[in-house]
Formats: C-alpha cells, sequence, structure tokens
C-alpha cells in the first residue's frame, strides 16, 4: 500500500510533506507534555522495528498480495508516538528495501500516520464506552476496531488518491480495476490487524498492563 515515487504530481507529494510535518509537530508537542517524555522510546523503537518487518511478510489473497502494515497497532500502543515511529520506518523502508519512495514519504506518512493517531483514539473509547462491557471485552473489542480502522482508512486514502491522480499515459479503466482489486484485498487484512492487535493488547494487559497505562497521560 505503499506509494511509489512518480505516481503523484508534485502539488500533492508537496501536501504530503506540508502535513505530515504537521502532524509530527502536534505529536511531538503532545509528547512533550508527558511528564517523562522519553520513557516510552524504547517501546516506540521496538514498534518501528515491527513495522519496519511487516512489509516484509506477504499475505497471498487473490488475484494479488497484500503485507501487514501495523499502523492501527502502533497507533493504539504508542499513541502519539505513532507517527513520528511510522515516519521514521517508511523512511528506511523506502531507502534500504524500496517500499514507496522519498518522494511521497510525506504521502505514505499522511496517509498511515494520520489512522494511526485515529486508532489511538478509538482504543481511548474504552474507558468510557468500554465500562459496560464484562471483563476485558471492552479493552479487546475497541483495541480491535483500533487496529482494523486504522488500516481501513490508510487503505480508503490511497484508494482515493492513486485513482483521483492517474497519470494520462496510463490505461485508466485498467489501472482502476487493480487498484480497486488492491484496495478490496486489504478488506481481510483489516480482520487481521484488528485481531492481532487485539491479541497483543490484551496479552500485554494481562503480563505488562503499564505499556497501555502510559499511552494518553500526561
Amino acid at each position: 500500500m505503499h506509494i511509489p515515487d512518480g505516481i503523484l504530481p508534485v502539488q500533492v507529494s508537496a501536501g504530503g510533506y506540508a502535513i505530515a510535518g504537521l502532524a509530527t509537530w502536534y505529536s511531538l508537542r503532545q509528547i512533550n507534555r508527558k511528564s517523562d517524555p522519553t520513557a516510552e522510546i524504547p517501546k516506540a523503537s521496538l514498534l518501528t522495528a515491527a513495522f519496519f518487518v511487516g512489509s516484509s511478510i506477504y499475505i497471498p489473497i487473490p488475484p494479488t498480495s497484500i503485507h501487514l502494515i501495523l499502523n492501527g497497532l502502533m497507533g493504539v500502543v504508542l499513541g502519539y508516538f505513532a507517527f513520528p515511529a511510522i515516519l521514521i520506518g517508511l523512511f528506511f523502508q523506502a531507502l534500504i528495501i524500496g517500499h514507496g519512495g522519498l518522494t511521497t514519504l510525506g504521502v505514505n506518512a499522511t496517509m498511515m500516520g494520520i489512522p494511526a493517531l485515529l486508532a489511538y483514539h478509538i482504543f481511548q473509547l474504552r474507558h468510557s464506552l468500554g465500562r459496560s462491557l464484562p471483563g476485558t471485552w471492552g479493552t479487546g473489542l475497541f483495541a480491535f476496531l483500533g487496529g482494523a480502522l486504522g488500516l481501513g482508512l490508510a487503505a480508503l486514502v490511497f484508494f482515493v488518491l492513486v485513482i483521483t491522480t492517474i497519470p494520462s499515459g496510463f490505461d485508466a479503466a485498467t489501472e482502476q480495476a487493480a487498484i480497486t482489486a488492491l484496495s478490496i484485498a486489504h478488506i481481510p487484512l483489516m480482520v487481521i490487524e484488528g485481531t492481532f492487535t487485539a491479541t497483543l493488547v490484551l496479552f500485554l494487559q494481562r503480563v505488562k498492563p503499564e505499556l497501555l497505562e502510559g499511552v494518553g497521560k500526561p
């Protein structure tokens, strides 16, 4: 779901950098409001590495194949650390394994990072809406929704961006069909990532709950 160099118009790529810059500034501002802004850096580093590796794990879903994104998971577990972590992960993916590109780094960071922040806020609803659910159901449900919708929103942004900016030299009908098939293939991946996110969050809640309690607290 990474957008490579040469696909988007220059103004769209520039706009992506502008939005990514603002989102990074806002995220770092929120992080610096914490009593110890550096306390969660090891956790963020670990998940940045997982985000990097996730792109090399391909899942065949005929007629195409897709790979893990994990942006929803990062939002749920990292909170505002998610956006700069995704930005760093995308930079090294473009540089080392050729996923995405440097001109589209801002667009890709915005496409995956903003949904990650929304996933974080969805997960925070467990404190209010999840209270009526028994046991750990509330935590598991909102972790699943955060993981699934983080990916789903990113796939939707990808679909809209690429469909509306198909270069004039391409066969528009063929490209639209391919992009639509690729986007639809991400629906089962939403379930996979949502389930993985919920499983990991429930595990952390059981063995090391402080890793979740720190998320969102100033």
